[in-house]
């Protein structure tokens, strides 16, 4: 899989631990909105690669990504530090389980994510093709601290009758502490937006976050009545399977 020497052209902090970075786009790069690919940076000549979903459109002539800085991170604590001008490296493929062709149409689409899984739902927002698609969608994404939750301003001004978003913190005061997936589960997520409860016959769920979320609420939803998108077909629910913690 080749990966093509692209340009840093941004990078904001939105806490110490949490950046954005945009660079420029391969010649012919295209993907689906909700897609990951792999990049990397080559801090002593060898190249050291991490998935990382998009987060601008495929319409737009750059890309952007969301990344925690780890520790002695192998990548993130070289990522952190890079200035417009440097130099990282973009695999020219791309795939992943958040598009829309991996989940079937249907009135209420729950984006569920945690931390940086924030990613490709920023894609498949920005980009619009979800609210054909489903009569309303709705954002839940849980963050440790309140600096966490990313992209905060652009989603609050994008809500409205077909958009809903719900921010929650776990570790600090908060309008609403509870883990995203623990209101979905016990009914709170519903009540708080005067929704029907969640129903596998007409709404659909897409997963993104740390494993122990994911795992949770994919044996949630398959012993409620729910079928995952795999190999034998399109579903009502789909995980981002290879979302890791970035390091």
């Amino acid at each position: 899989m080749p990966y093509a020497e692209q340009k840093v052209t941004s990078l904001h902090r939105w806490s110490k631990s949490t950046f954005t970075f945009k660079t420029t786009r391969p010649d012919g790069f295209d993907f689906k909105n909700g897609e990951f690919v792999m990049l990397g940076l080559r801090p002593e000549g060898k190249l050291i690669p991490r998935a990382y979903s998009i987060v601008s459109t495929n319409q737009d002539n750059h890309l952007e990504f969301l990344s925690i800085q780890v520790p002695d991170g192998p990548l993130t604590s070289h990522l952190a530090k890079v200035d417009e001008g440097n130099s990282i490296w973009i695999n020219t493929k791309t795939t992943g389980s958040l598009t829309l062709e991996h989940i079937q149409p249907g009135r209420h689409l729950y984006m569920l994510a945690t931390g940086t899984g924030l990613a490709p739902f920023i894609s498949l927002i920005r980009a619009g093709e979800v609210f054909k698609s489903f009569e309303r969608v709705i954002l839940v994404h849980t963050a440790r601290i309140e600096q966490g939750l990313v992209y905060r301003d652009e989603l609050t001004s994008r809500t409205g009758e077909q958009f809903l978003y719900v921010p929650t913190v776990t570790r600090e005061p908060f309008e609403t502490t509870d883990r995203g997936a623990d209101l979905f589960r016990n009914g709170e997520l519903s009540n708080k937006l005067n929704l029907p409860l969640p129903d596998p016959a007409q709404d659909r769920v897409m997963i993104c976050g740390n494993p122990n979320m994911n795992k949770q609420m994919t044996e949630y939803l398959q012993n409620n009545g729910w079928t995952m998108t795999n190999y034998k077909g399109v579903g009502n629910f789909t995980v981002e399977q290879a979302f890791v913690l970035q390091s």
